[in-house]
């Protein structure tokens, strides 16, 4: 679905990989990519750090070079298309992920990936058992847009997750992989789960924080209406797969 340009190195396999779709985030990559280390230095592994680029103009693709990471460039803009290319490129079956606005801390990940044992295939993280930061998450959001749809696809696909649209989220590499995830834009994280659910995944959560994005008040990539109606079309449009699937 993607067109990825960047080769897979040919060393040893990484135990972790950490990866970010980026678009013009050169304010807080920086941050995320020295947590993303911290992470790595703390589980005392080998790791790596994929940066998914989705055509930044801001100089991010060079930054995140510099400090180590591996850049795949992908020419199908879109949040799905990027995190897509990211999971397929990472050279480890222990996936972390997260946005790169700094809005998910990636030191605080070890509980996440403590919890992809025992035949766990996806660990998503749940903000609202967790902490939302003052000024972290939009009113609509909060109360109405993210509860609201969560609770629907539980009822229609009986995931049991509570906070479907976490962007912090731990997997099995072969598992997400072998989804075949089709959708290029923020409905991939619904996509994720309804899939893993179907296919019979084992998914559990962890609660995690929300911090307030770093990138200096520059606007959000999610539109909250336009992504919140695509999100819900993608729900509703997918219950012929969830009657097939039993």
């Amino acid at each position: 679905m993607n067109a990825v340009s960047s080769e897979l190195p040919s060393r040893a396999r990484p135990e972790i990989s950490v990866v970010m779709p980026c678009l013009n985030e050169s304010l807080s990559l920086g941050l995320c990519i020295a947590k993303a280390q911290k992470l790595i230095a703390e589980r005392k592994v080998a790791g790596e750090i994929v940066i998914a680029d989705n055509g930044s103009s801001d100089g991010s693709q060079e930054l995140a070079r510099s400090l180590g990471a591996r850049v795949v460039d992908v020419a199908a803009r879109g949040y799905g298309n990027a995190l897509s290319a990211a999971i397929s490129s990472a050279r480890a079956n222990v996936v972390v992920m997260a946005d790169s606005d700094d809005s998910y801390h990636f030191s605080e990940a070890g509980p996440l990936i403590d919890a992809l044992k025992n035949g766990v295939d996806l660990v998503v993280g749940n903000r609202f058992t967790g902490e939302i930061k003052p000024g972290a998450m939009p009113f609509s959001h909060r109360y109405f847009g993210v509860p609201l749809l969560s609770w629907l696809a539980r009822v229609l696909y009986g995931s049991g997750v509570g906070d479907f649209h976490c962007g912090l989220r731990v997997a099995s590499r072969d598992a997400i992989v072998g989804l075949k995830l089709q959708t290029a834009g923020m409905e991939y994280a619904s996509e994720m789960i309804i899939r893993a659910s179907l296919a019979g995944l084992k998914i559990v959560e962890v609660p995690v924080t929300l911090y307030q994005d770093a990138r200096g008040g520059r606007a959000p990539h999610l539109r909250t209406w336009p992504d919140g109606w695509r999100h819900l079309k993608f729900l509703l449009s997918f219950l012929p797969q969830r009657f097939r699937a039993r």
